[in-house]
């Protein structure tokens, strides 16, 4: 009897470990852009994508804090070391921590509150590559796009190599950073906001800018849609 109870027990243990991988998101990432970028996921490292190329990988149930972003103008060795113009993640091919600004983000956390996954395109980092980023499964059909001309647009100040820098990155100021936990909209984020409605523009930009789908779904994030 013991040695059943036992066994179990194991079976029990086995299945509880194995209930997140179950239950994984697949993400597709692919480069519409003209050019060269090479993508970096934050759980996922990181993959050069020529263009019209794709990169899937699988996220495990409830991940959180999220990301995936597009880096440019990278030169990597053989060993994949190297460095970026925008994003880059440490020097590193597989990104282990987020990038450098000016970065467009695609952000997530799956599997929160009443199971629902929460995503987002963010320009709270800047913004370099156009992005889409939607839902491909569960009956979840709401798209995000930020396909503005921003770089081409972006203000003097705001101006960086290869993209156009959030204003807490340059002024480092509580009123474009938020550090106090309450702001404002500012000058700066309005342009923000009336390129790319879905995306948001400064920290606290919650209301317009965080979207659900079923824990389960999944994903797909586009570069130059």
């Amino acid at each position: 009897m013991a040695f059943f109870q036992n066994l179990s027990i194991f079976t029990f243990l086995l299945l509880t470990l194995a209930f997140p991988f179950a239950n994984a998101a697949t993400f597709e990432v692919r480069n519409n852009c003209g050019f060269t970028v090479w993508a970096a996921a934050v759980p996922g490292g990181g993959r050069q994508l020529d263009q019209g190329q794709t990169w899937p990988f699988n996220v495990d149930a409830g991940t959180k804090g999220a990301r995936i972003w597009a880096r440019t103008g990278c030169n990597f060795d053989g060993a994949g070391n190297g460095r970026c113009q925008t994003g880059d993640c440490g020097g590193i091919l597989q990104c282990t921590a987020y990038g450098q600004p000016p970065n467009t983000l695609a952000e997530y956390a799956l599997n929160q509150f009443n199971n629902l996954d929460f995503f987002d395109i963010s320009l709270v980092d800047g913004f370099n590559v156009p992005m889409e980023f939607s839902p491909t499964s569960n009956g979840c059909t709401r798209v995000i796009r930020c396909t503005a001309d921003i770089n081409g647009q972006c203000p003097n100040e705001l101006k960086a190599p290869g993209g156009c820098n959030n204003p807490c990155t340059v002024f480092k100021t509580d009123q474009y950073c938020c550090n106090s936990g309450s702001c404002e909209p500012t000058d700066y984020s309005k342009f923000f906001k009336s390129r790319c409605p879905d995306a948001y523009s400064y920290p606290k930009d919650d209301q317009t800018s965080t979207f659900t789908c079923p824990g389960g779904t999944n994903y797909k994030v586009v570069f130059c849609p």
